[in-house]
């Protein structure tokens, strides 16, 4: 009986002190957010800008900085990752925000521009 209680208990001592090493150790290895989306966005402004990454990076620092929703925010960064324009699917947002869209394209609007169009330009 004792040998069965401290075979159980080594055992859970090493599932749950390798899982907790594996949570920190993941944490360890998260990518940066913004280094992530420019990698996604890149690709699909190849063929559009000479800087590419300058384009993606400005986007994410100003256009998509402008939207205080993390809801919002979220489907945006995945629609500009995904097709590199902003773009907002119904889908990927909550019904009782899709409402929202539209406000949040007029948002980022002219912070979008400015980086597609005046990259030299201080954004405000």
């Amino acid at each position: 009986m004792i040998r069965t209680s401290s075979l159980a208990a080594i055992l859970l001592a090493v599932v749950f002190g390798s899982s907790a090493q594996a949570q920190i150790w993941s944490w360890k290895k998260l990518p940066d957010p913004r280094g992530e989306f420019v990698r996604l966005c890149a690709p699909h402004m190849v063929d559009r800008w000479a800087h590419p990454e300058a384009v993606c990076g400005c986007l994410h620092d100003h256009a998509i900085a402008a939207v205080d929703d993390p809801d919002l925010r979220g489907a945006l960064l995945r629609g500009i990752s995904e097709t590199g324009v902003p773009t907002i699917e119904n889908d990927w947002v909550p019904a009782s925000k899709q409402t929202q869209i539209a406000a949040t394209f007029t948002k980022i609007a002219k912070p979008t521009l400015q980086c597609m169009f005046e990259p030299s330009e201080p954004r405000t």
